[in-house]
């Protein structure tokens, strides 16, 4: 597999992540040891959990596997805080007593002593953005982690924590963005890729399959065992369908008919080589699941079905974004 830089930085990370949020709950040990087992074997080194996933369950799978069955020395392990963990005010958000906490906690759970990348994963309102920002000074000083990404932010949040911690010599500077893209969900091409790309951030899509739409399995109807059929994730696969998506599955199956490949691949190909990008976040709940993004790699896009998958999927933008000619 490819390995790519992280943003400006000198963290080399496999071109496809491995997500962990369905570990610990609709994916068991066994399930994710052969997933994981998998991923390293094909050259994926890029793991990404979250404290709040599975409610830590997701951190202390990895941490056992970790143990147990892949050196830790073969994966960089990154994971995420500022969701709620704990009861009362304190229990969630970026607070350096959160975050400092929650890492501590991930760290626990995982059985290490550092991760290799620490992500905010959202912004905080309440708290200054240069307390959160010490924070992650702090995380990376105190060994805790080696690098900090922020996760979730819109453009203008992006571009303000990023240049905050370029301002002044000593700071961490961040080296990642991790957000939702996909041919279904391009609005991050708005402003924060642009922000990502001007300040030396990678781009870290997850859920680039569109919440697995963009694999034609809900084409013609929800399949009984799929997740769009269970009541924890079926609205959240049913607010990114429209009549737009459908003409976009629709391209997207066509162009898989056309190369010989799946509609997965096609899908996975668009996001993993488009600008600013560095390693889509895979998730699955089976071996069998993951192993159809990792057959994946070797897919290369001709630039007519990227133009004709660009323009089926081209979101809409205005000013400031796009001025018309005048």
């Amino acid at each position: 597999m490819e390995q790519r830089a992280l943003g400006r930085s000198g963290l080399v990370v496999s071109r496809l992540g491995l997500g962990t949020m369905t570990w610990g709950r609709d994916t068991d040990e066994d399930e994710a040891a052969m997933q994981l087992t998998a991923f390293v074997d094909a050259g994926g080194t890029l793991v990404d959990t979250a404290d709040v996933y599975a409610d830590g369950a997701s951190e202390r799978t990895l941490g056992r596997l970790l143990a147990d069955v892949v050196p830790r020395a073969d994966v960089l392990v990154a994971t995420k805080a500022v969701g709620r963990t704990g009861r009362g005010p304190m229990g969630r958000g970026a607070s350096r007593g959160h975050l400092l906490a929650a890492l501590d906690a991930s760290l626990r759970r995982l059985g290490l002593d550092h991760v290799d990348l620490w992500q905010l994963h959202a912004w905080d309102d309440a708290t200054p953005l240069e307390e959160t920002l010490a924070a992650c000074d702090a995380a990376v000083t105190s060994g805790r982690t080696r690098y900090v990404g922020v996760s979730n932010f819109t453009g203008w949040q992006t571009a303000q924590a990023a240049t905050w911690q370029r301002a002044w010599p000593g700071r961490v500077p961040l080296v990642s963005t991790q957000m939702e893209y996909s041919l279904l969900q391009r609005g991050i091409e708005r402003e924060v890729i642009p922000a990502a790309e001007a300040l030396d951030l990678g781009v870290l899509p997850w859920s680039p399959l569109g919440r697995g739409l963009l694999t034609g399995k809900y084409r013609y109807s929800t399949p009984g065992d799929s997740r769009g059929a269970s009541p924890q994730w079926g609205r959240f696969i049913d607010s990114l369908r429209s009549s737009t998506t459908d003409r976009v599955v629709e391209a997207v199956c066509t162009a898989a008919d056309g190369l010989g490949t799946t509609p997965l691949a096609v899908a996975l190909a668009w996001v993993r080589d488009q600008p600013g990008v560095v390693a889509p976040i895979v998730g699955a709940r089976t071996a069998q699941q993951l192993q159809a993004s990792l057959d994946a790699e070797e897919v290369r896009l001709p630039p007519a079905i990227c133009t004709a998958l660009d323009d089926v999927s081209l979101p809409p933008a205005g000013y400031p974004e796009h001025r018309p000619d005048s």
